[in-house]
């Protein structure tokens, strides 16, 4: 319970405009909530939530529940009802209580089950974050194959006139892009499911993320427009996205535009390095990892990475493929050979 005296109080004006508030909606401090003692009384504090299912943040003031698309006008309203505002939990904070929460095997079937969701229209975007090197983009595109889609990254691979059915395919754009590049692979991409992988230049450009606000948003029509200089014929300027979005990046959720973030479905597949070796084993007995190696040799391999895991500064997949191809040609000194190499910076 917080209380303020009356001299504190009246340093509040009666009734003030809120500049958060485009309907200049105004903030009344009641002077009824004072007591008789001349103190004003706040209730309860408020912790302000996000609900996905409706896009909209709420809190509770007492037994009133307060609840909007803005999460300004979700804290006015507790203001206004004599109600203190929680501090907010860093997204880190949450993440890192999640990581702790759920195993890492249980976090990459969540991606494969928000995939499914994505290409299907269901939700217009996923965020995969998560270090490089285990596996995201590769359990990313084998899940978009799995329910069916094709990849129409390279055209060259259809014959020309080929039709293609946008709403089951999906494209992959990696590297660097500007904000004017971003509007030609969203509007070139329309109607498909897109996915930017380690293309982190668009959720850091102010112009590009106000792009994917417009791509993402939870309106049943989401038009995009660019309304400079464009020279180039060939685009319309404004056109209804129809499409979806996965990102696939290393960068950590905290670090990504909070409104991108609330616009999408996130999974955050930081690992502890027990949970990497979790991890690497279930890959490592799948077929599909090195055919080439027998499964022998991808054992021992791993159970040679598993002996000096303490002492590999960066490990991922990329560790236990390495040792695989050391065991497999380096003859009898392939464990001495491996612990050097992967010591020294693997």
């Amino acid at each position: 319970m917080l209380w303020l005296s009356k001299n504190a109080f009246s340093a509040f004006p009666t009734q003030t405009k809120d500049p958060l508030l485009d309907s200049g909606i105004e903030r009344c401090y009641n002077r009824s909530m004072l007591s008789d003692k001349g103190q004003v009384q706040m209730q309860a504090t408020s912790s302000i939530k996000f609900d996905a299912q409706s896009r909209q943040f709420y809190a509770f003031v007492g037994s009133k529940k307060v609840r909007s698309t803005r999460r300004e006008y979700v804290e006015m309203r507790i203001l206004q009802l004599g109600g203190n505002i929680a501090p907010q939990a860093t997204t880190a904070a949450v993440s890192q209580a999640a990581t702790e929460s759920f195993g890492i095997t249980e976090r990459f079937g969540f991606v494969e089950q928000m995939v499914q969701m994505v290409s299907s229209r269901t939700m217009a975007s996923a965020i995969v974050s998560g270090p490089g090197g285990l596996g995201k983009t590769h359990t990313v595109l084998q899940s978009l194959r799995k329910v069916g889609l094709t990849d129409v990254t390279d055209m060259a691979d259809f014959e020309v006139g080929a039709r293609v059915n946008r709403s089951r395919s999906f494209r992959v754009i990696k590297g660097f892009s500007t904000a004017k590049g971003l509007f030609r692979s969203l509007q070139e991409g329309n109607g498909m499911t897109l996915v930017f992988d380690d293309c982190d230049s668009v959720l850091k450009d102010p112009v590009a993320l106000n792009l994917l606000k417009g791509a993402l948003d939870s309106y049943s029509d989401r038009w995009i427009s660019w309304n400079a200089d464009l020279k180039d014929d060939d685009l319309d300027r404004t056109f209804k996205f129809t499409g979806s979005i996965i990102f696939i990046t290393n960068r950590s959720l905290n670090d990504i535009d909070q409104a991108i973030r609330t616009r999408a479905m996130c999974v955050d597949l930081t690992m502890t390095a027990a949970q990497k070796l979790e991890r690497m084993t279930t890959i490592a007995g799948s077929a599909e990892f090195m055919p080439e190696a027998t499964d022998a040799e991808k054992t021992e391999a791993l159970e040679l990475l598993k002996s000096f895991v303490d002492s590999v500064e960066t490990l991922s997949l990329r560790s236990l493929i390495q040792v695989v191809k050391i065991r497999q040609t380096a003859g009898d000194n392939w464990k001495n050979f491996a612990r050097y190499v992967l010591t020294q910076g693997a």
